[in-house]
């Protein structure tokens, strides 16, 4: 039997923090970092950045086969200078991904719900419960078979709409049905 969420405290109502997700957010290490503020930040699941890092490695793999295949053919030297470009982009991106999926979370407060992303480019967003429009699970074939979905939220306004990506598949839809659920009783007029 499930309990029903308390509107007055979304906060109680969403899904509590599993040995599957990352256990603490990473802030930037700058003075003039964005601060997280108080409060108990949730975060992706670890299965994220294995689905991030088998992405770039097919990338990887892609790029490489397009420019031997083109050497091979063709005997065209040109391809290595885009290969090899997408193969450095790639690599940092492999080296990145597992810094850059801690550094994102979010906390849901008593009227909105606040999600942070980002190392050098650090956004923080609130997004009042009253305004939500949609909220939307959405997993690829890759994240249904590491168990994760990315949840979308989207507003009247378009800069606030916000994908929380890795989440894990039941707290993303517990999630939804918390936001949905509090989202109705906070509806504001557009």
């Amino acid at each position: 039997m499930t309990t029903s969420p308390d509107p007055r405290n979304p906060a109680t109502a969403s899904p509590t923090p599993t040995d599957e997700t990352f256990t603490s957010i990473l802030e930037p290490r700058g003075a003039s970092r964005l601060p997280l503020g108080d409060g108990e930040w949730r975060q992706l699941s670890r299965k994220y950045v294995i689905g991030q890092i088998v992405g770039y490695l097919v990338l990887m793999v892609l790029a490489a086969a397009a420019v031997l295949t083109l050497w091979l053919m063709f005997e065209a030297t040109w391809p290595f200078i885009p290969g090899a470009i997408m193969f450095a982009v790639a690599l940092v991106a492999l080296i990145v991904t597992p810094r850059q999926a801690r550094s994102i979370g979010y906390q849901l407060r008593e009227d909105d719900l606040v999600f942070r992303r980002g190392i050098l480019w650090q956004r923080m967003v609130s997004v009042p419960y009253g305004r939500l429009q949609l909220v939307d699970i959405t997993h690829g074939p890759l994240d249904r078979m590491l168990g994760i979905a990315q949840l979308k939220l989207v507003t009247a306004a378009a800069s606030t709409g916000v994908t929380i990506p890795g989440l894990p598949q039941g707290d993303a839809e517990q999630l939804r049905d918390t936001l949905i659920e509090v989202a109705e009783t906070r509806r504001t007029g557009l």
